[in-house]
């Protein structure tokens, strides 16, 4: 149980670190190095998924189906991608590469706007920390040290969200604290949800890969739709994908060397 607390916080950690920064810094993030932060939380997300989430989805199902052990990785990632694609249409929320507001219709201000983006990419991740915990803890064949790999690369990449929240609304005028606490708050939804996603998965572990690639088909959703295109705005777009190289190498070795 001590385990799965730590483990559950560990990525809220790093959003909490994030929005720190708030109190040290006086300028925002400049626009290459929010390329560099996002394009690495890209690449850590998409290892992530691949090593943490859809391999082990399919090793477990092949035990029992063979060949047909894609199946419930396919299965799993495409109602993934489909939760996701829900809930950017439900909520209101703002993207992170522009002005542009999407979701359910809403006269929210902009500083909110962007806070729900935030906590909505929060949610998959989240869940696959969750999920990777459940499989450790229901015998879904999860060893605590790759669970360990999986909750620090999401901490590491969830460090650039929190400044993303907190630097943009002191450089509008609210005061340091609130800002940090605002960051804070969308962090908040990780370890709520990973707790949530254990307990359901405890009910149904037969449906274990199919949790799994769940968790990596959202997480991809969130790669392609909010953090590519934030990487790779503008010129000289090339400092991203560099980037993303960097933070899938870091995860891809987290992965196999704690895993």
């Amino acid at each position: 149980m001590t385990e799965l607390i730590n483990g559950v916080l560990i990525p809220f950690l790093g959003t909490s670190l994030g929005a720190a920064c708030v109190f040290p810094m006086k300028e925002q993030l400049g626009v290459t190095v929010q390329r560099i932060l996002t394009g690495f939380a890209a690449g850590v997300m998409t290892a992530a998924s691949v090593w943490s989430l859809l391999i082990p989805a399919i090793e477990q199902s092949g035990e029992t189906m063979g060949k047909l052990a894609f199946l419930p990785a396919a299965i799993g990632f495409l109602l993934g991608i489909a939760f996701l694609l829900l809930l950017d249409k439900l909520i209101p929320h703002l993207h992170l590469n522009s002005d542009k507001a999407e979701g359910l219709q809403s006269k929210l201000p902009k500083n909110i706007m962007m806070l729900l983006a935030v906590t909505l990419h929060n949610i998959p991740e989240g869940m696959a920390v969750g999920v990777v915990y459940a499989g450790m803890l229901y015998g879904g064949g999860m060893s605590s040290s790759a669970a360990l790999a999986l909750a620090i690369g999401i901490a590491i990449q969830n460090f650039p969200e929190g400044a993303i929240i907190s630097m943009p609304l002191k450089a509008e005028g609210m005061s340091k604290g609130r800002a940090f606490t605002a960051g804070v708050i969308s962090g908040a939804v990780e370890p709520l949800g990973a707790l949530l996603t254990v307990a359901a998965a405890g009910l149904i572990v037969p449906a274990m890969p199919y949790l799994l690639s769940f968790a990596a088909g959202a997480m991809i959703y969130v790669v392609v739709e909010e953090l590519i295109p934030e990487m790779s705005a503008g010129e000289h777009s090339n400092i991203g994908t560099i980037a993303f190289a960097a933070g899938f190498t870091a995860m891809m070795i987290l992965d196999v060397a704690l895993g």
